[in-house]
C-alpha cells in the first residue's frame, strides 16, 4: 500500500514508518476546525496530506497572530512527540483537507525505540523554529506586500493548490496587519493580476509576481525547510 502523501511520512525509512503504519488513520481538516489550544495536552500528531494549518498566539483579547503554518510537508505535534506535554500554540485548520492522524504514546514509543525518527522529527521542530523566527522579524520589518505576499506563497506551497479560501480578517492575523490594510493590499495585488479576490476567495494567477512582491523572508525559510528536511 502506497503511503499517505505527505513528506514526513515519505522520508521516513521502511524500519521507521512500519513502527508507526499501524497506528494511522486518516480525517478531514475542516476549515477553522481548532485542532489544540494553548495549554492543552495534545493527544495525537497530524500530517496533512493536503489541507494547512495555523499556529496562532494570543496577545490580547480576540487578538491573535500567526507565528507558523503546517503543510503537506511535515506535522503537527513534533515537540509533543519529544517531549512538551502542553501544546505551545493554538492550532487551527487555515485551508481544508485531509491528514494522517496518529496517537500520541504508540509515536512515543515508536521515537524511543529509532534514533533515525527521533532526528527525522528534531529537524521538523527546527524548520518549525526557523518559520516562528523569521515570521517574527518579518512582521516587524517589512511592508505590509511583502508580508502578504509572502504569506499567499507559502500558503500555496504547503497546501498545493492555487485557490485560497481567506478571509481579509484572516489574512491580516496571518501577518499581524490590519483588515484595512490588507484590503488595500489585496486590491493592488488583483490590480497587478497577481491574484484573483472576491469575497474571501482568492485565486493565484501569477506566481512569479507574488514572488517578486514578497520579501526575502519566503525564500529564507524555503531555503532552511531545503536544508533540514530535504523534500521542498
Amino acid at each position: 500500500m502506497a503511503r499517505p502523501p505527505n513528506g514526513f511520512l515519505s522520508a521516513l525509512s521502511a524500519d521507521d514508518y512500519e513502527l508507526i503504519r499501524p497506528h494511522l488513520r486518516t480525517v478531514d481538516l475542516p476549515h477553522d476546525a481548532v485542532l489544540a489550544e494553548t495549554g492543552e495536552t495534545l493527544k495525537r500528531a497530524y500530517f496533512p496530506h493536503r489541507g494547512v494549518i495555523s499556529l496562532v498566539v494570543e496577545l490580547a483579547r480576540d487578538e491573535h497572530v500567526q507565528v507558523a503554518m503546517i503543510g503537506r510537508d511535515s506535522l503537527l505535534g513534533t515537540f509533543s512527540i519529544m517531549g512538551e506535554a502542553s501544546v505551545l500554540n493554538t492550532a487551527l485548520v487555515l485551508v481544508p483537507g485531509v491528514a494522517s492522524v496518529v496517537d500520541l504514546d504508540p509515536l512515543r514509543i515508536a521515537a524511543d525505540q529509532s534514533s533515525t525518527l527521533r532526528t527525522l522529527l528534531m529537524r521538523h521542530g527546527l524548520a518549525v523554529y526557523v518559520q516562528v523566527q523569521q515570521t517574527a522579524g518579518c512582521n516587524v520589518a517589512h511592508p505590509v506586500e511583502s508580508r502578504l505576499s509572502r504569506c499567499l506563497l507559502h500558503t500555496h506551497d504547503l497546501s498545493g493548490g492555487s485557490r485560497l479560501l481567506l478571509t481579509q480578517e484572516t489574512m491580516a492575523q496571518m501577518i499581524g496587519a490590519r483588515r484595512n490594510s490588507v484590503s488595500l493590499v489585496a486590491h493592488s495585488l488583483q490590480q497587478a493580476n497577481f491574484i484573483h479576490y472576491s469575497r474571501g476567495h482568492i485565486q493565484i494567477i501569477d506566481i512569479d509576481g507574488l514572488r517578486q512582491t514578497a520579501c526575502a523572508c519566503y525564500a529564507t525559510v524555503k531555503a532552511q525547510y531545503d536544508r533540514l528536511l530535504g523534500i521542498r
